[in-house]
């Protein structure tokens, strides 16, 4: 019998009756997105800022701050051997920079990411959000609409709220009378703040009214977009102060965002609603779905909201242009950059879901700063591309005395790329220099050392934990695995085309060191101190995210599971790791084990009302690597992987009653 999609996506609709502050609601599209309150709109933006701060990000909406000294990444750079790496920068949070790392702190922080503007209800000087009695608020996942509801002095407000699928637009309907304000910051450099409302001296508001329509021009320093409010009825726009703007007497408006004005002709409330009810029902008819209704394990309706919340959050945040940001377009964090080692985390799930388009909206990315990516290969002493980590739209390396000394981003483009050939084989034409151009670059980066090529110094693993010891770290196992894999699958894309196989490609993958075994278990380096117990358990990811390789032992791999599960500090972790233990568990043929790892019961690992995982309120409100990984991990686990078992469900155990439609198995 086929699952009830409707019936499916309906039960998990969020629901709040009360203002929560870790739990504002977005509409969007991928490319543009707003948060909202329990109002709809950004009433109470104080309420959330120490905990989910409200925002309107978009995909282009980039701001870069004056660079008067002219810095650039040269200045940050430290020698390394043969290679260079711009590390002269220390985070400060706000303190105060030393000079030596002034050039440091302006390239981290350039570009950052624009909170676009602030659209509220104006319902009084001294009005709380705790003052609204009988809040209602319903996001409908299978319309992407928003409806929220409340009584003020008892009167009576509802508030509807909807992105355009294919726009960068809001379309919002409000009753009760309430009147509208719109609100422009200046940008801010900050690592997790992305408006500044301080300096309305540093920006400029440009404006035409007309009879139902008004245009806004913003200028921020070299950067220039264009903002088009347009509403139905008699209504009347007035500027209340510098950048701020009152709507009063329209029911409907539209909000429209770009680069561009907008052109003539702006869609009404009730043709971007349709236009997103129908997008949001092919989203969820389409894509792949797992039902776990009729399970006996309690805990079941809980990881199906997770599921379904989760492909709402990742197509909202994730699905667009540029790899997204780790809090996606909700707030900024590393002041709106985007890690490319992160972007597995976020989209190699939507093929696996049945929707690979959109993750090839952000491929073409890649080809876009290919020569950039060249140069840094080159400049280093290497062939081939080597993609940055920590980067805006331009894909410049982000001075860090972490970032440019990890390695383990640079396969992703090769899964990525495996995963699309595997639902349509033009791919193998498509993103063939992609897979090419990082292919020679990791064959030319390990070392050969006593007959073994070895993945050396300057390096830091996915374990961020060996950071300061940068300068020794060597052969960490889940980097070793991923290398293998990679230099293997590129040299079956050249076999897919007619190619012979690469030679050197060859010999660097046929070479590669053994990874460390220490006590029974795999080591996290081959180096002292072999496995700190805190942050990432990366080494399971050798055997999970990674397919099965050469490398790994698979009874090794099961106890180094079970030593990591029963020692490891597991408040140091991070979201994604919770789905990469399960990966491993179920390759492993632990299906108990998946499913427990998934659903652990630690601070990291706690998914909101809105589905958000959780990490450090206040810094990182949310993690959207945690739901990409969730998604990665359950599509692994009930259509299982290459060489699995034959049979559905495979990392489920007894107990769980897992319907599976469209849902592809992992490499």
């Amino acid at each position: 019998m086929s699952i009830d999609r409707e019936s499916l996506v309906g039960r998990h609709a969020v629901v709040l009756t009360e203002p929560d502050a870790e739990s504002p609601l977005t509409v969007g599209n991928g490319e543009f997105a707003f948060t909202a309150d329990v109002t709809g709109l950004q009433t109470f933006p104080a309420f959330h800022a120490a905990s989910m701060p409200l925002g309107t990000q978009s995909q282009w909406g980039w701001h870069t701050m004056p660079n008067p000294r002219g810095f650039v990444l040269e200045d940050t750079m430290t020698g390394y051997g043969r290679a260079r790496y711009p590390d002269r920068h220390r985070m400060t949070f706000g303190g105060p920079v030393a000079p030596e790392f002034e050039a440091g702190a302006w390239l981290h922080g350039n570009p950052q990411r624009l909170d676009l503007g602030r659209i509220g209800l104006d319902l009084g000087e001294n009005v709380e959000i705790t003052d609204l009695v009988g809040v209602h608020q319903r996001l409908d996942l299978w319309s992407g609409l928003l409806h929220s509801a409340f009584t003020l002095d008892g009167v009576p407000y509802e508030v509807e709220t909807v992105c355009h699928p294919g726009r960068d637009l809001l379309a919002v309907r409000v009753t009760g009378g309430a009147a509208v304000t719109i609100a422009f910051p200046y940008a801010c450099a900050a690592w997790n703040v992305a408006a500044d409302w301080d300096g309305p001296e540093r920006h400029v508001t440009g404006h035409v009214v007309g009879a139902s329509r008004c245009d806004f021009t913003r200028v921020l320093d070299g950067d220039r977009h264009h903002v088009a409010l347009a509403w139905q009825g008699p209504a009347r726009l007035t500027p209340i102060a510098e950048h701020r703007y009152r709507l009063e007497g329209a029911t409907e408006f539209v909000v429209a965002f770009g680069l561009d004005p907008a052109g003539p002709g702006l869609p009404g409330f009730a043709e971007v609603r349709a236009a997103a009810a129908r997008h949001w029902a092919r989203f969820w008819t389409d894509g792949g779905a797992v039902s776990f209704e009729g399970s006996s394990d309690p805990r079941a309706p809980e990881l199906e909201r997770r599921v379904i919340l989760s492909q709402y959050l990742t197509a909202v945040n994730c699905a667009g242009s540029l790899p997204p940001q780790e809090t996606g377009l909700v707030c900024n964090s590393w002041s709106g950059k985007f890690h490319l080692e992160m972007h597995w985390w976020h989209a190699a799930h939507f093929p696996l879901w049945g929707r690979p388009e959109l993750l090839e909206r952000s491929l073409p990315w890649y080809r876009s700063i290919l020569p950039a990516a060249r140069a840094t290969a080159a400049g280093q002493g290497y062939r081939g591309a080597r993609w940055p980590k920590q980067v805006g739209p331009e894909g410049r390396e982000s001075p860090s005395t972490i970032g440019p000394f990890l390695i383990w981003q640079q396969p992703h483009p090769i899964y990525f790329a495996e995963l699309l050939y595997r639902v349509r084989p033009e791919a193998l034409h498509d993103y063939r220099d992609l897979v090419f151009e990082t292919a020679e670059f990791m064959a030319s980066f390990p070392v050969e050392q006593d007959g073994r090529h070895v993945l050396g110094p300057p390096l830091i693993p996915a374990q961020e934990s060996y950071a300061e010891i940068r300068t020794t770290v060597r052969n960490p196992t889940f980097e070793l695995a991923y290398w293998w894999w990679g230099l293997e699958t590129a040299q079956r894309w050249r076999e897919r085309l007619g190619l012979a196989r690469d030679p050197e490609w060859e010999r660097v993958r046929d070479g590669l060191a053994a990874p460390c075994v220490r006590d029974g278990v795999y080591a996290a380096v081959a180096v002292e101190p072999y496995t700190l117990r805190t942050d990432h358990p990366s080494m399971t990811g050798a055997l999970g995210l990674v397919p099965a390789t050469p490398l790994i032992d698979p009874e090794t791999m099961r106890a180094t599971l079970d030593d990591v599960l029963e020692t490891w500090d597991l408040p140091s972790t991070w979201g994604w790791d919770y789905p990469m233990l399960a990966m491993c568990a179920a390759r492993l043929g632990e299906p108990g084990k998946a499913v427990d790892a998934l659903l652990m019961d630690t601070p990291k690992n706690a998914h909101l009302v809105s589905g958000h995982n959780r990490q450090w309120p206040g810094i990182l409100p949310l993690y959207l690597p945690g739901n990409g990984g969730l998604l990665a991990a359950v599509a692994l686990m009930a259509a299982g992987w290459d060489g699995g078992p034959g049979r559905c469900a495979p990392g489920f155990p007894e107990g769980w009653n897992v319907q599976v439609e469209g849902v592809r198995a992992m490499p």
